[in-house]
């Protein structure tokens, strides 16, 4: 990721105040140096430091922080197992979690992310704690506190009738999306059967970890996208970290076909590609979901759908880790419906059993 360099507060993260950060980590060493540089970036102050999640669980009792940077491998309880515990008690606050566990592609991280965290960073060895990490960890704060500038959707619907003749579901989403995604799938009924095809912005590493979890979280069979594979009913296909989905008409249905030319969004996988080709081969009959992710990749695919008749869902800004992609969206006139995840999950029942 690039490193948006420095600035002030109220130009980092939109406050008016420094966001607050919560180090939670056993290393004495590393919360110290982690320390140093948190208090070393325009617009960030830290909270407190605590080496245990009972501690960090005991601060957030009476003090409100922004950003918690979590360790994973602590003794007692450790940071996956405490996420759910640490999310309620941040009330809004967003988890980082730094930790030598995330390596790339790794269970842990997305894991992490499935369970609510809204980014991973990998902590290297404390004697190199400096440098690209510094940086990392920087861009990292900036994009996570960052208050996108669009208003609430003055006339956007919430309540819309479900119809159940969809014949494809395109979910497209990027930071804060895996979470997202989870509530969604996890929410699904068995015999919701519309083929689910998704495009998240990982890298390629991650896909198969990613494709594995999403198959125990939504009951159903996962694939990583390949060329020429079809679209069938109870199944849902992932981009691949390296190209986009596109949808291609088939004699018996409809099929993938992997590209790999450049978006408007510069996104590689990007939802606008995905979408745009939904559009073309099933038109009215496709259903649109735009989850958390920063940026707007998506919104040019939406409109295109949205303009044939097809239903376009999107995440509320609550609910959104960042509220970029849905946001930009819902704001632009081209979404039928601002949604929490949940609600998507309610409506798609719905239109199974006819509701």
């Amino acid at each position: 990721m690039n490193f948006a360099g420095s600035a002030t507060g109220s130009s980092v993260n939109g406050l008016s105040a420094p966001a607050r950060v919560l180090i939670v980590d056993d290393s004495v060493v590393a919360r110290t140096i982690i320390t140093r540089m948190v208090e070393s970036f325009d617009g960030f102050k830290v909270s407190a430091t605590v080496s245990s999640v009972a501690a960090a669980l005991d601060h957030l009792a009476h003090a409100i922080v922004d950003i918690i940077l979590l360790d994973i491998e602590m003794p007692g309880i450790d940071g996956l197992t405490a996420l759910p515990s640490l999310l309620e008690a941040g009330a809004g606050a967003r988890i980082l979690i730094v930790s030598t566990a995330c390596e790339e592609g790794g269970a842990a991280a997305v894991r992490a992310l499935a369970l609510g965290a809204a980014d991973t960073l990998v902590k290297p060895a404390a004697g190199n704690l400096a440098n690209r990490f510094s940086e990392a960890l920087h861009e990292r704060l900036v994009r996570l506190t960052a208050r996108p500038g669009h208003p609430a959707p003055s006339g956007s619907v919430t309540q819309i009738v479900p119809r159940a003749d969809f014949d494809v579901v395109a979910i497209g989403a990027s930071t804060g999306g895996i979470h997202a995604l989870s509530q969604l799938l996890g929410a699904l009924p068995p015999e919701f059967e519309t083929p689910i095809l998704i495009t998240q912005h990982l890298p390629t590493s991650f896909m198969c970890y990613f494709a594995a979890q999403l198959e125990i979280i939504a009951r159903r069979p996962c694939d990583v996208a390949i060329d020429h594979i079809r679209i069938r009913p109870g199944r849902i296909i992932i981009a691949p970290g390296d190209g986009h989905l596109l949808c291609v008409k088939v004699r018996d249905g409809g099929a993938i076909r992997l590209g790999r030319e450049p978006a408007v969004s510069g996104c590689l996988p990007s939802v606008d590609p995905m979408l745009e080709s939904v559009t073309r081969v099933y038109g009215e009959r496709a259903l649109a979901i735009v989850l958390s992710g920063m940026g707007r990749d998506g919104m040019h695919g939406a409109r295109n759908l949205y303009e044939v008749g097809g239903t376009v869902l999107v995440q509320d800004r609550a609910s959104s880790v960042v509220w970029g992609m849905p946001g930009a969206i819902a704001t632009s006139g081209n979404a039928t419906a601002v949604m929490t995840p949940v609600s998507m999950a309610a409506f798609l029942s719905a239109s199974v059993s006819g509701a």
